[in-house]
């Protein structure tokens, strides 16, 4: 079957109301669904994909690209960056705090593991009540937050001999560089962060699918793109679309830039085979509304924020629609 990339739509003629900011986003499920290519994925349920889709949203007067179509959960995300930005690797912070996206790949590697066919509430109340268990069981590895922040660096090693070098106590924070640098050079093309770090990637639960994060100032406002190498278009990207509008909000914030535009990049855009009823139910709504993200508070550092300081308005979505997720 023929697939091609979709893009975001052009500007509508003068006069002509332009559509509503998902409109994009139903027409690349629609496209994928009918027209994508049949393959067999890594967790074994199986995909429609195409490789390729980009997609624009405005975050003018405070505009955020939450899906109307069926509710996103914002809080559940905003903890999730919040804890990215903590550089943790591991689920215990979330599941204190009632968060439950990242249970299911450490659930399934002690389910493998050990045999014991235990609950996601009792293994998460064993997180949280067992500190040892939680170090040995909650680790998700190597992944977003530790390359975020704290990236392995390396520095000289005299003792061990000429050229020889031995893993920093501290690695390269990225997001502090990235802010260092889009203050102090703007105009920079190297105004980026990255989750890739291809030397500790099968050591990570599931290397980074929104793994690629690079920003543009212009007229004194601050752009983020992102790219994602892989893409659940059902189930995670209402996430990830979320995430880098409330990335690129802080960075603005501290930067004392305003927010433009984001860009979403997608490389392998996929509908799992077992979202047939999420489909089919979210492309039968018409979506409406035009909510906004307020930060209610400028800390010393991005990485100071609390979920206090975060307010979503005029939110007003369809119901919540339930679809398995796959491991």
């Amino acid at each position: 079957m023929p697939t091609q990339a979709i893009i975001s739509r052009p500007a509508p003629p003068e006069g002509e109301a332009a559509p509503h900011y998902e409109q994009q986003y139903l027409d690349l499920m629609r496209h994928i669904w009918t027209q994508g290519h049949e393959r067999v994925d890594r967790t074994g349920v199986g995909t429609r994909s195409i490789l390729g889709a980009t997609m624009r949203f405005s975050l003018a007067d405070d505009a955020v690209p939450l899906l109307t179509t069926k509710r996103v959960f914002w809080k559940v995300a905003t903890r999730e960056m919040l804890w990215f930005l903590s550089g943790e690797t591991n689920i215990r912070p979330l599941v204190e705090q009632g968060v439950h996206i990242w249970t299911d790949w450490p659930l399934d590697r002690y389910r493998r593991e050990t045999g014991e066919a235990i609950s996601m509430e009792a293994f998460e109340q064993r997180i949280v009540e067992d500190e040892a268990f939680a170090l040995d069981w909650g680790d998700l590895g190597p992944v977003y937050g530790r390359q975020w922040v704290n990236w392995p660096r390396y520095e000289p090693a005299p003792e061990a001999g000429e050229g020889l070098y031995r893993l920093a106590e501290r690695g390269h924070n990225q997001i502090a560089a990235l802010i260092e640098a889009i203050r102090a050079n703007p105009g920079s093309r190297r105004l980026l962060f990255t989750g890739w770090n291809v030397d500790q990637v099968d050591r990570m639960a599931l290397p980074p699918c929104h793994m690629t994060y690079q920003f543009h100032v212009a007229d004194g406002r601050l752009n983020g793109l992102l790219f994602q190498r892989s893409c659940d278009l059902g189930l995670g990207f209402p996430f990830n679309i979320y995430g880098l509008a409330l990335l690129t909000r802080m960075l603005a914030l501290q930067c004392d830039l305003e927010p433009g535009e984001i860009v979403w990049q997608g490389g392998d855009v996929h509908l799992y085979l077992n979202h047939t009823d999420l489909v089919e139910e979210q492309l039968s709504r018409t979506p409406a509304g035009a909510p906004k993200l307020r930060i209610l508070r400028r800390p010393k550092t991005i990485f100071d924020h609390r979920i206090e300081d975060f307010a979503v308005e005029d939110y007003e979505p369809q119901r919540s629609i339930a679809a398995p997720i796959a491991v």
